[in-house]
């Protein structure tokens, strides 16, 4: 039996194979790559990202003038496509959830969630935005304390910065990470597709550009994942010593680097060998029932009263004026010019974190599509929208709100100190908190070592995917993945220094405009798709996704994949 006569068996629902066995759904209908781009796709990103480590670190003052003149160049000359693209995120997830497709089920009609809402909500934070969001939720407003466009000062202190933090880590940012990963969900769960970005966009490209744009895609997707969590490997390194330095006394040294990152490397080694429904999944909710706590104790313990008049004055003013700051791009310094990126408030801030976004997407969208079976798509777009979003705000309100109110009650001593290190903002805040600051001190610390291990978890399950794909990875190639990302970081971190994390951290950014285009592609694919969805397309997802064995199953290897498929091609 062909590929082709068991995509679309269905006239015989009671067929069962000679024998019994596990069906691993969805089954595969996608392509098998050929050995060279394999090849290509495992070793081409080590190599180049060697390359890179190499060139910084032998001539960081070269590479810094090289990455300075990119970022000022993107900055200047493309601030309004970042806005745009941002504006695309929120309209499609809209489009997609709340149209006659939000009834849509990711694993076909009959599939039902593998992870009960408490979980899932818990992972997806995690992998998201967990980790940047314990510091900048007090580096930001404290950042922004005496400037920030659009948001007009007010009776609150440093009101303008949180509005500006409710916007940069709330509804957009995720609509951002949402649209992609609802792209490579859709893909995977109801098509049979691999769960990568070559074989959510190569189908817009021409015939003959399908192979090689597929080698290129895929290889910008696993360099930006790569260097993306090695760098945040170094910064979480000296973020969670800086936590240690708050309440032990003890000073951050290299050493303590060092064993920062092997203790960081061996429990998310052991998170990914025994696999996220065991590992990742409880550490994601230990993060939650943790950042309650932590929350929780700010809002009792602190300055309640000022907290709540804040959060409510603060989402008014959010709410009032989200339009105006997500169409703003500056256009009176893209008039003038400006000689570098450091000259725009953009460049700073919105250009920066949108940029950064974009480059996580690959591995945090991955993630999220991977986890979310059984979820409709309307389902699928609140809970990754809406639900993050609410947490951001409460959490940013909570807390940021403590720490400007004890910035004003010291005279700016917290915003000076953010100045010098932005690490040090939630740790000066929390010392601050009567009878149990100690203790938040404690919370806050476990938290920025659970929260990186579940990003760089959740980063390991996805850059495995896109390497090994179609071909399932196996535990121990997730713990090899970590111990290289692992790598990465040691080299930065003890040969480069922070200047090198800064170099490569900024380079990763600049990766996000060609990557912008990519996903603009894979948007258009998917809306094509969802469009073009028939009644043979439905039947096929409710083949693939079908629990029961049928006599297609028989003529699989042990990832799933057709045997006929290998002779010749056929997806």
């Amino acid at each position: 039996m062909t590929q082709q006569q068991g995509q679309f068996d269905t006239e015989h629902p009671t067929r069962r194979p000679a024998r019994e066995r596990k069906v691993s759904l969805p089954r595969f209908r996608g392509r098998v790559i050929p050995a060279l781009d394999r090849v290509i796709i495992m070793t081409a990103p080590p190599t180049l990202i060697i390359l890179v480590i190499v060139l910084v670190l032998t001539n960081q003052d070269g590479a810094s003038g090289v990455i300075e003149i990119g970022r000022t160049f993107v900055t200047s000359g493309f601030a309004w496509l970042f806005v745009l693209y941002s504006l695309v995120a929120v309209l499609v997830c809209a489009w997609a959830g709340f149209s006659r497709f939000g009834k849509v089920r990711l694993g076909g009609p009959d599939a039902k969630p593998e992870h009960g809402n408490f979980a899932w909500y818990s992972m997806l934070f995690a992998c998201g935005q967990g980790i940047g969001l314990i510091f900048w939720s007090v580096a930001e407003p404290m950042l922004l304390v005496n400037e920030a466009p659009l948001i007009p000062a007010t009776d609150s202190h440093g009101e303008p910065g949180i509005v500006w933090t409710y916007f940069h880590w709330g509804f957009t940012a995720w609509a951002m990470y949402c649209v992609v990963a609802l792209c490579l969900a859709y893909s995977h769960h109801n098509l049979g597709k691999t769960l990568t970005f070559r074989e959510a966009t190569v189908d817009m490209l021409p015939k003959k550009l399908q192979r090689p744009g597929g080698v290129v895609v895929e290889l910008i997707a696993i360099m930006a994942t790569v260097l993306g969590l090695g760098t945040s490997f170094g910064f979480a390194v000296m973020q969670f010593s800086s936590g240690i330095a708050s309440f032990t006394g003890l000073s951050t040294s290299s050493t303590m680097w060092l064993m920062v990152i092997l203790g960081f490397g061996l429990l998310t080694a052991i998170s990914a060998f025994v696999g996220v429904n065991r590992g990742m999944k409880r550490l994601s909710e230990a993060n939650s029932v943790l950042s309650i706590v932590l929350v929780v104790g700010v809002f009792i313990c602190g300055p309640t009263v000022y907290i709540l008049s804040n959060v409510t004055q603060t989402f008014g003013t959010f709410f009032q004026n989200f339009a105006a700051m997500s169409f703003w791009t500056e256009a009176g310094l893209a008039g003038t010019g400006m000689e570098s990126w450091s000259d725009s408030w953009m460049g700073w801030w919105t250009v920066f974190i949108w940029c950064w976004v974009i480059a996580f997407s690959p591995f945090v969208a991955g993630f999220i599509a991977r986890i979310s079976r059984g979820r409709t798509i309307r389902e699928f777009v609140i809970g990754v929208t809406v639900v993050p979003t609410l947490i951001v705000m409460v959490w940013v309100g909570i807390i940021g709100s403590a720490s400007t109110h004890y910035d004003e009650e010291t005279g700016g001593m917290i915003a000076a100190a953010v100045g010098e290190d932005n690490s040090t903002g939630l740790f000066l805040t929390l010392e601050r908190i009567p009878l149990i600051g100690t203790l938040l001190l404690v919370v806050a610390t476990i938290l920025v070592a659970t929260y990186f291990i579940t990003s760089l978890d959740s980063g390991t399950y996805a850059l495995a995917d896109f390497v090994s794909a179609p071909k399932k990875s196996g535990p121990w190639f997730r713990v090899v993945l970590v111990i290289s990302i692992a790598t990465v970081a040691i080299l930065l971190l003890f040969i480069g220094g922070t200047n090198a994390v800064d170099t490569v951290q900024t380079g990763t950014i600049i990766g996000g405009f060609p990557f912008s285009i990519i996903i603009l592609l894979m948007i258009a694919n998917f809306i094509r798709r969802l469009r073009a969805r028939n009644k043979e397309i439905r039947r096929l997802e409710k083949t693939i996704n079908d629990p029961r064995p049928l006599s297609e199953d028989d003529n699989v290897d042990a990832d799933g994949i057709p045997l006929d498929a290998y002779r010749d091609g056929k997806h």
